[in-house]
């Protein structure tokens, strides 16, 4: 770089300075990230270093890392015919010192503990990092449906982006094919810009072609009311119901069935209380709303072969609850035919859930040092968990047709581009309002920039219960209806009276048309925003 230009970006700001040391300006106008400092390379839980040849490629024995320019993007490719590769490490040394606020993302769902953080936590942030110094934003991640799962690391004395590339919990077995392990990309706020903003535009660099609804997605969704003790007459007087408070006929509402209508542990058979599927599905739409549908495509019947099934590793479910291998092609085919089961009974849209769980057997909030349990593998340890998770969303993707897709506990950053929306958080409540406030609002703060860049952010639901005050519910209907964001309610019916109907019926009006992202104004002091900017007007609520 001049030294004319990085004198007048050290100007502007310490963040403007530190990003135009780790980047540097390529021929086609965009800022590429500087070759790292070091390389390393994680095998039988060692780091080794690696050595570096041209600044662009780094061995060590027959382990190998490449960058190649790929657009606006640093393209990472790897290769280890031999050893089992748990990780590559990349360091950026930089004095980061003169950031006030550093901001990461969450692997799969947030669990109401995002914010701004100072320099000195040590924390990994999921795919992307900010970093804010009062007066800009330097941007720094990989783009969406990437081959590992990475994390940022910001130290004092500078930065590091790992690369996992864990098969199960042991290292994947590549052979002789070269991994494109991830795409760096950077960006840095405009003059003027807020970090909300900057984060924002950052999401549609790391996401260039989402995959996202028609228009704007709203309903009702049964959990909240029932949690799982749903019924086809539950389904029916709820949708019945609540589409007497639906106005916009061009748009029409989903009516999601959540857990509680499958025999126990197969998702292709209805119990009971549901009887005949197909007919449900019809009776949600004589009322004006379209179908959906929850399910979890990773859980195994009791009867299942061993062959089929994922090892065992601690934490994740029951002694008697069994996962299928997601690598296995017969276990896909099953996931692929009871998607298209769904799709021969009438639904509109599919809610898959659990698969990070069923996965890995830790949440997302557990994934502090690890994706989980060390030492165990699945049948194929060729492909890394990135790959296989990405085979399994792209399978879901491919059956469902023009289905609409909402992907729970999904990782987030493989999400991207293949669903329509995706739960951004974990779950909210209809028992008590203080669950809402923190995986709800916290969530829809610290998210919405992906909204519209990745999928349609999905915020979770209102929980509109006698448990949970009114006058908290009606500010969280309000804040999601008017957010731009998918708006879901789960309603007992016998407690809406004539200011809770008008409510209602007024937010399904707004959600039903495209409106600007919310914007939290309080967000970098705030973890629980109070102050937002909805369709251009300053709203300030109270949480507490």
């Amino acid at each position: 770089m001049l030294r004319r230009n990085f004198i007048k970006l050290s100007a502007t700001g310490f963040a403007a300075v530190m990003y135009s040391r780790l980047t540097y300006a390529a021929g086609n106008g965009n800022s590429l990230i500087n070759h790292p400092d070091e390389a390393w390379a994680q095998v039988d839980d060692q780091w080794v270093k690696l050595t570096s040849k041209g600044g662009s490629v780094f061995t060590y024995q027959d382990i190998k890392a490449e960058l190649k320019t790929s657009g606006n993007a640093q393209a990472v490719y790897i290769q280890s015919p031999v050893a089992e590769l748990q990780a590559i490490k990349f360091k950026w040394k930089y004095q980061t010192s003169g950031y006030s606020k550093v901001l990461g993302d969450h692997w799969e769902r947030t669990y109401g503990d995002m914010a701004w953080r100072t320099l000195g936590e040590v924390v990994r942030n999921p795919w992307y990092v900010l970093l804010y110094d009062d007066k800009q934003t330097a941007c720094f991640g990989v783009k969406t449906g990437g081959n590992t799962l990475c994390w940022w690391g910001v130290r004092s004395d500078g930065m590091e982006l790992v690369m996992d590339t864990r098969s199960g919990g042991a290292g994947v077995k590549l052979g002789r094919r070269t991994l494109h392990a991830a795409d760096i990309v950077t960006g840095m706020s405009k003059a003027g810009q807020t970090p909300y903003a900057a984060l924002t535009d950052f999401c549609k660099v790391m996401c260039t072609k989402p995959h996202l609804p028609k228009q704007p997605v709203y309903g009702i969704n049964d959990w909240y009311v029932v949690y799982g003790k749903n019924s086809y007459q539950t389904i029916k007087e709820q949708t019945a119901a609540m589409a007497e408070l639906v106005s916009d006929t061009n748009n029409r509402p989903f009516s999601v069935i959540d857990d509680g209508w499958q025999q126990v542990d197969d998702f292709s058979i209805v119990n009971d209380k549901f009887k005949d599927m197909h007919k449900m599905a019809d009776e949600i739409k004589s009322h004006g709303m379209r179908p959906g549908l929850w399910t979890r495509p990773l859980i195994a019947r009791k009867d299942d072969s061993k062959t089929l099934l994922s090892p065992k590793i601690p934490g994740r479910g029951q002694d008697d609850e069994l996962i299928l291998d997601p690598t296995i092609p017969e276990n896909l085919d099953r996931v692929k035919r009871n998607i298209n089961l769904y799709k021969q009974w009438g639904y509109n849209m599919v809610k898959h859930d659990y698969s990070s769980w069923d996965i890995f057997g830790r949440w997302g909030m557990q994934m502090k040092d690890s994706f989980t349990a060390p030492d165990w593998k699945f049948q194929d340890q060729t492909k890394t968990n990135a790959e296989i998770i990405n085979t399994l969303y792209r399978t879901i993707r491919e059956a469902a047709g023009d289905m609409y897709i909402i992907g729970c506990n999904t990782m987030s950053h493989l999400s991207a581009g293949v669903f329509e929306l995706n739960r951004i958080g974990d779950d909210t409540s209809g028992k008590e309002w203080a669950r809402t406030k923190k995986m709800g609002v916290n969530t829809l703060a610290f998210r919405l920039p992906q909204n519209n860049a990745f999928y349609a952010a999905d915020g979770d639901c209102v929980g509109l219960t006698k448990d949970v005050a009114w006058d908290k519910n009606k500010q969280w209907l309000q804040l999601l209806a008017e957010s731009g964001s998918p708006l879901f309610i789960s309603a007992e019916l016998d407690i809406l009276d004539a200011e809770k109907k008008a409510a209602v019926k007024q937010a399904f009006a707004n959600a039903a048309k495209v409106q600007p992202n919310g914007e939290p104004l309080d967000w970098l002091t705030n973890p629980f925003p109070e102050k937002w900017n909805l369709n251009g007007k300053e709203v300030t609520f109270n949480w507490d």
